[in-house]
């Protein structure tokens, strides 16, 4: 059984999705401080939700090599919303983290995504979204992006 009549369809719709996805990633990104790069901004998301972390787990999360989050990273700690700190668990090694201030712009954005989301979506039963939900990351875990 072949996939191939519906394949271009999905790829249409994920590219949209995708362009859609940038668009919302700049929005965000000046929410958290004007001068932040949209690119830099998926870093800021995972560091708010998941707290400081060495620099190469922030890569392995956001499938980055260590020179692209390092730039990243010091171009965060230049605009005041990350700041690098002594690993507890190894005085060797360096954690980076959202600031206070990094924290705070972060969850005001992500509070406004989450309405944006909210309002999107408000027609939609729960069960489609969670459906959705289910179907994206099946998605992912097949490395198609």
């Amino acid at each position: 059984m072949t996939h191939e009549d519906v394949l271009p369809a999905l790829e249409e719709e994920l590219a949209t999705l995708w362009r859609h996805g940038r668009v919302s990633t700049r929005d965000a990104a000046r929410q958290v401080h004007p001068r932040l790069e949209p690119t830099a901004y998926p870093m800021v998301a995972v560091l708010g939700q998941a707290g400081p972390m060495r620099v190469s787990e922030l890569g392995a999360a956001l499938f980055l090599d260590k020179s692209t989050i390092s730039r990243q990273v010091e171009a965060a700690v230049r605009l005041g919303l990350v700041e690098r700190t002594v690993d507890p668990t190894d005085a060797r090694a360096r954690l980076v983290g959202l600031t206070e201030s990094g924290r705070e712009r972060h969850a005001t954005a992500r509070e406004r995504r989450r309405a944006q989301w909210q309002q999107a979506l408000q027609s939609w039963d729960r069960a489609e979204i969670v459906a959705l939900t289910g179907l994206l990351a099946k998605l992912n875990e097949a490395g198609v992006g």
